[in-house]
């Protein structure tokens, strides 16, 4: 079996030693070739080379953004049932998508849970998220997009992050504290949310989109806006229309808390098993993908990709 291992180097916890021992690991059950990325974008260059040479499996060992570049390396093509499956080994700062697989947040366990599904030939597909905006190429995201505030904190941990500052959990947390307060305009919402077929939703601040729960996480600790998002449906929409303290603060504390249903509220929207949602605005808004900031937009449409791509688990 043909296997591409694409290695970001400069992921938080990666070591060459960790890299090597991984390689080993994997060295007898696989024809393994080791591909290190060097700039953005170059694993979606790699994932791709691999899908046309026809390889079995691409390993990524990396963060989530790597693991984002090797999806739309895969399907620069679109789905097909002859691309080669995706394995996931963590080793950046947050690893959501690999910890909303139910697979183990360390590279060795990840390794041995990797190995044990090869051998036994144990896949599953899932479907993934898509957005696209006028005049853009469409992009697939693994479990979350965003448009306003969690695109602004993105973009700002980014910044710090090039220089020099690490980015891990807490600086989120606390860099998205500061941007709401102090940061961004809590008096005019510039948001609209529109779907085929049903009336528009306006007047929001930020909405989050979902493919799969939980969005993120906060340390070990899930946070939920919309738990009844799933890789086997459509999309899932969380929307603010106050980011005043009191209905701002009671959104947090659901997010924060075991629970089946969405966050509620007055000022909460809700939207659950999307094929299609289009976000307008008014002034140009920050997007990221996957925790990937992608600059600021007036329109993006996401959609629903059922059945994307195949997951070695």
């Amino acid at each position: 079996m043909r296997a591409m291992l694409i290695a970001n180097p400069k992921a938080t916890s990666t070591s060459r030693r960790a890299r090597d021992i991984l390689m080993r690991a994997f060295s007898g059950d696989l024809d393994l070739v080791l591909a290190e990325t060097g700039h953005r974008g170059h694993a979606t260059e790699l994932a791709r080379r691999a899908a046309v040479e026809g390889y079995d499996v691409v390993i990524t060992l990396g963060g989530d953004g790597t693991v984002n570049e090797a999806v739309n390396g895969l399907l620069a093509e679109g789905p097909s049932a002859d691309l080669p499956a995706l394995a996931v080994l963590p080793s950046g700062s947050t690893n959501v998508f690999v910890r909303t697989l139910g697979m183990p947040s360390d590279p060795i366990g990840a390794t041995r849970a990797v190995l044990d599904a090869l051998r036994a030939g144990r896949y599953r597909t899932i479907g993934l998220g898509a957005a696209s905006h006028p005049g853009g190429t469409e992009r697939y995201f693994t479990f979350c997009a965003g448009v306003g505030l969690d695109a602004e904190v993105v973009r700002e941990v980014e910044r710090r992050r090039a220089a020099g500052v690490p980015a891990y959990n807490s600086r989120y947390a606390t860099t998205a504290l500061r941007h709401l307060l102090t940061g961004m305009d809590r008096r005019h919402p510039a948001l609209t949310l529109r779907q085929p077929g049903r009336p528009p939703k306006s007047g929001l601040f930020l909405a989050f989109i979902s493919n799969t729960a939980p969005w993120t996480f906060m340390g070990r600790l899930p946070v939920n806006p919309s738990p009844m998002a799933n890789f086997s449906r459509g999309l899932d929409v969380f929307g603010m229309r106050s980011l005043d303290v009191v209905p701002t603060l009671a959104a947090v504390a659901q997010m924060l808390t075991p629970r089946t249903r969405p966050v509620q509220g007055r000022h909460v929207v809700n939207v659950h098993d999307a094929a299609e949602v289009t976000l307008t605005a008014d002034r140009p808004m920050a997007f990221q993908l996957d925790g990937d900031y992608l600059g600021e937009q007036r329109e993006v449409t996401f959609r629903s990709v059922p059945k994307a791509v195949r997951i070695v688990i």
